[in-house]
């Protein structure tokens, strides 16, 4: 199928981008890597009367580790960057362990992580990886800029809480107060496949204790399922085979599988209990190792 009409525009400014889409007045769309909104246009699914391609924007595409850890990834910044960052792979391991699982080369040539936050899809890696680090969307609009706690971006599958005249600048992670630790695990049917499940997990450690955890889940739920319980239980413990299996326990809980083609409920909540506690003991592991 072909899309429908539109125009199109390539501003040389994010105010310039702004006002096009504040003309727009809810019928345009952000085009910055385009891999989940091209392909919903030409099957229809999305009709924009206006496109707004940000990609000639300057300042968007950086990807800032900070000193003290703290991370700025720009709208521009593709998940190949990323993927190959050596800053990355060093500062966040969860993001580096997520980087090379998404989608497929093709599509991490182009795609973005503030665009996958955007797009809400319940089946996204990065929305995971985010809430998991506690992190914030930074939006842009004409009354300026405004910051979004990950947890009240999304607001339902496909859905998040831009105004229609907004444009997500950056993401942001913020630092660490200890030693960080963490990995991330999808299950998908083959290599760029949507994730049947998968689990983030980011962990702060003072020693062999967690000072903050965060575990959120993907493609068990209507949106991205932050397991709140699962990480409190961690905090203030070290990672005992008991308290692995208590978190993993609650993570298990805490998804809100369907059953459909790629498995049942029951399955896809096992799924979440196996990765929750293969990544926690590879952390005990890998500290071990260290020691």
């Amino acid at each position: 199928m072909y899309p429908s009409r539109f125009r199109y525009e390539a501003p040389r400014s994010l105010d310039e981008a702004i006002h096009l889409l504040h003309e727009g007045a809810g019928e345009a769309k952000v085009l910055a890597g385009g891999q989940s909104l091209v392909p919903l246009m030409k099957l229809r699914f999305a009709a924009p009367e206006l496109l707004v391609d940000i990609n000639n924007l300057p300042g968007l595409a950086h990807l800032d580790v900070a000193a003290d850890g703290g991370i700025r990834v720009g709208a521009l910044c593709r998940h190949r960057d990323l993927e190959r960052s050596a800053a990355i792979a060093g500062a966040q391991p969860v993001m580096a362990a997520a980087a090379p699982l998404i989608a497929d080369p093709i599509v991490r040539t182009r795609g973005t992580l503030v665009g996958s936050l955007c797009h809400a899809d319940p089946q996204g890696d990065w929305a995971a990886v985010v809430t998991a680090l506690g992190g914030h969307v930074v939006a842009q609009g004409p009354g300026g800029r405004r910051n979004i706690p990950i947890g009240d971006f999304v607001t339902g599958p496909f859905q998040n809480v831009l105004e229609y005249d907004e444009v997500a600048v950056e993401a942001v992670l913020p630092a660490p107060r200890g030693r960080v630790a963490g990995g991330f695990l999808k299950l998908e049917r083959r290599v760029g496949d949507f994730a049947t499940a998968g689990t983030a997990v980011a962990l702060e450690m003072d020693g062999d204790r967690v000072t903050r955890a965060g575990i959120a889940l993907t493609g068990v739920g209507s949106r991205t399922v932050d397991a709140r319980a699962a990480a409190d239980a961690l905090v203030g413990h070290a990672l005992t085979a008991e308290a692995i299996a208590r978190a993993a326990d609650l993570a298990a809980e805490a998804a809100q599988p369907n059953s459909d083609h790629r498995g049942s409920a029951s399955y896809k909540r096992h799924v979440i209990h196996t990765f929750v506690t293969r990544i926690l003991t590879r952390v005990t592991q890998t500290s071990e190792a260290a020691a």
